[in-house]
């Protein structure tokens, strides 16, 4: 029985579904490479930006990841993520605006948010510091507010699982649509070539008379020499 003809537009229907699905999986692998992977191999943490005290650099909804430091390297114009206090987990992510020390020679970080006209009321100590701006995409610090830290953890996971079950099915698909539209072979097979009988060889007669060979030396190994016949007139 014949196969259906393929459906009007289905081949352009497929092929920008296919186009859809892998920028789907392009973005959200890419979301995931940046709020979890790299922060992880790095040793940096993500936080999400939730004031507009450093627009317009960093507006509300970016994701910051710093990276630890020492505060002795740290200089002023570079952007650091520091808890309002020592072991309180809000933190805050503003740009230093000036260095000084305390009595005991303790280095200190004076900060400002670059919207703000008036620099943070109290000197950053290093206790204080979490870590130094690495790199910030906008938007995507918005998913930092959703739930806990494990919560967070958690979902990630789930994610990072999905898009390679989502991969592995495209790859799938596309490996049996290609099998599919793989044409069958319309050239009959070649039969086989019948075995060609051997040729007798002349020393091979049965009527037991010698064979004549003109030449001595052409006759085969085991045959006998006979005499030319005479010509008669």
């Amino acid at each position: 029985m014949d196969a259906a003809p393929p459906r009007p537009g289905a081949g352009v229907r497929r092929v920008l579904g296919r186009v859809l699905a892998g920028a789907v999986l392009l973005v959200a692998g890419g979301a995931l490479l940046l709020v979890v992977v790299i922060p992880r191999l790095g040793g940096a943490t993500p936080y999400g930006v939730a004031t507009g005290s450093m627009r317009p650099a960093l507006d509300v909804g970016t994701l910051v990841v710093t990276r630890p430091a020492d505060v002795e390297t740290i200089t002023t114009g570079q952007v650091v993520t520091y808890q309002l206090r020592s072991g309180d987990p809000t933190v805050v992510t503003h740009r230093v605006v000036g260095l000084g020390t305390t009595a005991a020679g303790e280095r200190t970080l004076l900060t400002r948010g670059d919207a703000n006209e008036v620099s943070d009321p109290q000197p950053v100590r290093a206790v204080q510091v979490r870590g130094v701006l690495w790199y910030a995409v906008p938007q995507l610090g918005r998913v930092m507010g959703l739930g806990t830290p494990d919560q967070r953890r958690t979902l990630s996971t789930v994610v990072a699982l999905a898009l390679l079950g989502y991969a592995g099915w495209l790859v799938a698909g596309e490996v049996r649509d290609r099998r599919r539209r793989r044409p069958e072979s319309s050239v009959p097979p070649v039969p086989p070539v019948p075995p060609v009988p051997p040729v007798p060889h002349a020393s091979d007669r049965s009527d037991g008379l010698a064979t004549w060979w003109p030449d001595e030396g052409s006759a085969p190994a085991g045959t006998t020499r006979g005499r030319a016949p005479e010509e008669r007139p």
